[in-house]
């Protein structure tokens, strides 16, 4: 039998601009995140149905930039695509992510191993062409999320 990788490259997709409701993490350290995010990401879902005005509410969306930015956007974005901000529940916050650009992969397996998986999304990129653009929002669309495991559209901007 064979066995299928937990990636798989879509190449490149123009997304267009997205309004997001959800949390902002922020850690002191790299490793805070891996232990926050996940706990966010199960807050967010316990109070989905506060959020009005709901895309998909399945999908999770991550997001973050790469490089130093601003104070105001930095962290991690654990959100719900929503098709307008509308009464932003309790200690929640809002994010708009321009239309961009993004080198895609899916990946499907635990979370804690996403990280790693980067790697190989932006040596594809280089060798496709394409140039990074740390400095604009990074997305991780998630169709499936667990505590254990995820299925998710890593998409990294590129121009």
């Amino acid at each position: 039998m064979e066995e299928t990788s937990p990636i798989t490259l879509n190449g490149v997709r123009e997304v267009d601009e997205k309004k997001l409701v959800g949390f902002c993490v922020l850690c002191n350290d790299t490793a805070g995140y891996g232990q926050e995010i996940p706990k966010a990401f199960m807050t967010l879902e316990r109070r989905k149905d506060e959020i009005k005005q709901l895309v998909e509410p399945v999908k999770l969306i991550g997001s973050f930039k790469a490089s130093e930015t601003s104070k105001e956007e930095d962290g991690y974005w654990v959100c719900y695509e929503v098709h307008d901000f509308e009464e932003i529940p309790e200690r929640m916050v809002s994010l708009v992510v321009p239309s961009q650009k993004y080198g895609v992969l899916n990946f499907k397996g635990q979370s804690s191993e996403i990280y790693k998986v980067y790697t190989y999304l932006h040596q594809w990129i280089g060798e496709n062409g394409y140039n990074r653009v740390p400095d604009k929002w990074t997305l991780e669309i998630y169709s499936k999320w667990t505590e254990y495991e995820d299925n998710v559209d890593l998409c990294d901007p590129i121009f």
